[in-house]
């Protein structure tokens, strides 16, 4: 069982922020923004290739009202979702990260050489 179904199921604390029967939202514990939450669904699914429409039409507006609670619906956040090694993900169970409370830099690039991917 992944990290995230542990926390699903009770087995692994969190500081919980919004839940509803599909899906779980919470802080993360290593915030690269004041706001930064993952929202997970409670079915296991590995990644954005593996999810379907109506779980993503269903994540909508779970997001929004997660947004609105944390009130950074107006001033503005980022949702990002990382798929496979290349792209960073590092729990294997789709999550997406809402990222606010300030203004977001676009700077998590500098460790990689565009040149030597071309």
């Amino acid at each position: 069982m992944c990290l995230f179904c542990k926390i699903i199921n009770g087995e692994i604390p969190s500081n919980k922020e919004l839940e509803d029967d599909n899906f779980l939202a919470f802080h993360d514990i290593n915030p690269k923004a004041p706001v930064h939450i993952l929202v997970i669904p409670k079915k296991h699914i590995e990644s954005f290739n593996d999810v379907n429409a109506k779980t993503m039409a269903s994540a909508t507006p779970f997001i929004q009202k997660l947004v609105k609670k944390l009130n950074i619906d107006k001033s503005g956040y980022r949702v990002i979702t990382n798929i496979g090694d290349n792209g960073g993900q590092e729990v294997k169970h789709l999550h997406f990260h809402v990222l606010g409370g300030s203004k977001l830099k676009w700077g998590h690039f500098t460790d990689s050489d565009p040149k030597g991917s071309f």
